[in-house]
């Protein structure tokens, strides 16, 4: 038998708006009263209907969260911050893979937009922001993730790209590395196009450095490796001494290519560094030197940023209310680059 709200405000001896009161705003009623609802809930074994109290309220108690590639590490840890803060407010988190496709992610923010989602949190896939516009403008709140767009009517967070780009360049140059190869996915990605910035300003500042950019179709350990391989088979002279590559997955690919499956010496040979500082990066054959990014924090922050759009009531969307937060990255120096 299906247990209803009347059943239990029958056994709690309340009435059916109090049995609402507590099971979505508790605050209303007296400690004791919600003690003897959620008692009779536990017994009765009740489940809400909250497809039907989605009809009567415009909205679930959904956030959805749409990543650029769930397979990696950073996103899931995106993920899990984004899931600890949408938990305090009693909310979820529904979780799309956008996997670096543009038509898939647009399939997402349908599917968000048919579930009712109280907001989205999104690292855009492509500068193309126009549907993103309409969602936000039609009262969806939108929070870019790992991404900024100052002025654009939405909240963000993020972290300062350019500089973390800068960082592992100038770090593989202060190690007397001159002939640097940036490898990276598609610069329509805004962070790997501004990492590659970054690593330009450092190279410019060094008299006799140079810049190699190798473009990889995805941001993946398989490219990384396929790009390492390449690398390796060129004459000795043809080879760059220091690879900054825009991901760990990336960098990772290039260790089993470079030192497992070549012999080449990292970092005698061919320093490395990656970004991202995922949890695997301190354990590969060759631990990964990285630039670290506080990914937790991300997730969690970009959920209370939704949080606190969807508590200015009133506010018409894009009206300059958007909040951008920037977070720093910081170095982390491990044995793919130097003897430590």
């Amino acid at each position: 038998m299906v247990v209803s709200i009347r059943d239990v405000a029958a056994a709690a001896a309340v009435s059916v708006g109090t049995v609402s009161n507590v099971l979505n705003r508790p605050a209303k009623v007296a400690p004791a009263t919600v003690e003897r609802v959620q008692r009779a809930i536990e017994d009765l074994g009740f489940v809400r209907n909250d497809a039907a109290r989605q009809l009567r309220v415009g909205r679930s108690r959904s956030i959805g969260l749409i990543v650029l590639d769930a397979a990696n590490p950073f996103f899931t840890d995106v993920a899990r911050g984004a899931e600890a803060r949408a938990d305090e407010a009693g909310m979820t988190v529904l979780l799309g893979n956008a996997d670096e496709d543009p038509p898939r992610e647009a399939r997402y923010l349908d599917l968000f937009l048919e579930q009712r989602v109280n907001g989205v949190l999104i690292t855009p896939t492509t500068e193309d922001v126009a549907r993103l516009t309409r969602l936000r403008d039609a009262g969806t709140p939108v929070v870019l993730v790992d991404r900024e767009m100052p002025g654009g009517g939405f909240s963000s967070v993020s972290v300062d790209d350019v500089e973390g780009g800068r960082l592992a360049a100038s770090h593989l140059l202060s190690g007397g590395r001159r002939r640097l190869l940036f490898l990276g996915g598609p610069q329509s990605i805004r962070q790997v196009a501004d990492r590659l910035e970054g690593a330009r300003r450092a190279v410019d500042e060094v008299a006799g450095a140079t810049l190699e950019v190798v473009e990889a179709p995805a941001l993946t350990v398989l490219q990384g490796r396929a790009a390492g391989l390449e690398i390796v088979g060129r004459a000795a002279d043809q080879r760059p001494d220091a690879i900054f590559a825009a991901n760990d997955l990336l960098a990772v690919g290039a260790i089993q290519a470079l030192s497992i499956m070549s012999g080449v010496r990292i970092p005698d040979d061919i320093a490395l560094i990656g970004y991202d500082d995922i949890d695997f990066a301190a354990s590969t054959t060759v631990p990964l030197s990285s630039i670290r990014q506080p990914a937790s924090l991300i997730g969690y922050t970009a959920v209370d940023l939704l949080l606190q759009e969807l508590d200015d009531a009133g506010s018409p969307a894009g009206s300059g209310h958007e909040r951008n937060v920037r977070f720093q990255p910081e170095l982390v120096v491990r044995e793919s680059t130097t003897r430590v």
